[in-house]
């Protein structure tokens, strides 16, 4: 398969209703990079992200930053296809331990993710808002089926929340959000997920805030996010890096004097994530919600 025919799928929403339906994508798209590039590009200041080049059916663009360390080859798919499910449909008993089943969770819905992330990057200069907001809405949707696959009651969709004054209700106000975790129809979570914080971080922590203060309840809420780096041009020509777009300052400022989140995770986790201790007791890897936090959100 080439990557116009790729294309032409990833565009098309409706070829991803199902977690198979992605899956098999995304063994599609390994299978094509084995040999379809023009080049890969390895990251000037952090060598462990790459960009691939596409030839000229895919107008010669240059890709997003790809983690090679998440990031699965043609070669060892096999753990995406034949594991990935199977460690899914058992994350209530994995241990903090078991590294090898967290990394193919990890490792999983990163790859799957990108296939359709680095494909989009092959449309013309002028779709790519079309290109991020299709991305978007498939890793929404992506993480929705992975809740559904382990079991919880997730939906997405439209509250109405009834605004109370004096212990009378005036009238509701709609909220959107992009999933809505329920234990016996009872809702337990509310879910933000991007594929960056650029742009969200303020919108999600004021999201809580208001929520909070219109149904004066403590709702658990926690955001999703993919990653949080995007491509920067070297000065020397043909050279490319890495920016990081998490801001660390707005993020603490939020969390101590708005209010913090109940759960932060990535599928791409940053450095700075990991060793500034403030950073590192709100932030986790994706694999602590589907294996640690969701059974203590649902209880």
């Amino acid at each position: 398969m080439n990557i116009p025919e790729l294309v032409d799928i990833a565009t098309d929403k409706n070829n991803f209703q199902t977690l198979r339906n992605y899956i098999e994508f995304c063994q599609q798209y390994l299978d094509f990079i084995q040999s379809g590039l023009q080049a890969v590009i390895i990251s000037q200041n952090e060598q462990n992200y790459c960009f691939f080049q596409y030839r000229r059916e895919g107008f010669f663009n240059i890709t997003r930053p790809i983690n090679v360390n998440l990031m699965y080859s043609a070669e060892n798919s096999a753990f995406i296809s034949q594991e990935f499910i199977k460690i899914l449909q058992n994350v209530g008993n994995i241990a903090q331990s078991d590294e090898t089943s967290r990394a193919i969770l990890r490792n999983s819905i990163y790859t799957i993710q990108q296939s359709i992330g680095a494909t989009l990057d092959a449309l013309p200069s002028g779709r790519l808002n079309t290109a991020r907001k299709i991305n978007g809405d498939l890793f929404e949707r992506l993480v929705r089926l992975l809740l559904l696959e382990i079991g919880v009651d997730c939906r997405s969709g439209v509250i109405n929340i009834p605004v109370t004054v004096d212990g009378i209700d005036q009238f509701s106000m709609s909220y959107q959000h992009d999933f809505l975790v329920f234990n016996e129809n009872q809702l337990k979570i509310v879910g933000s997920v991007k594929t960056s914080s650029k742009d969200r971080l303020d919108k999600i922590f004021m999201d809580k805030f208001l929520y909070s203060r219109l149904t004066e309840t403590a709702t658990p809420h926690v955001a999703i996010f993919l990653n949080d780096v995007q491509r920067k041009r070297a000065k020397a020509e043909n050279e490319y890096g890495i920016n990081s777009t998490f801001l660390p300052g707005h993020f603490k400022g939020y969390t101590v004097k708005l209010n913090p989140l109940d759960g932060v995770y990535y599928c791409d986790i940053r450095p700075n994530m990991i060793v500034d201790p403030f950073l590192a007791s709100h932030i986790k890897p994706i694999d602590s919600l589907l294996c640690d936090d969701l059974p203590q959100f649902l209880a």
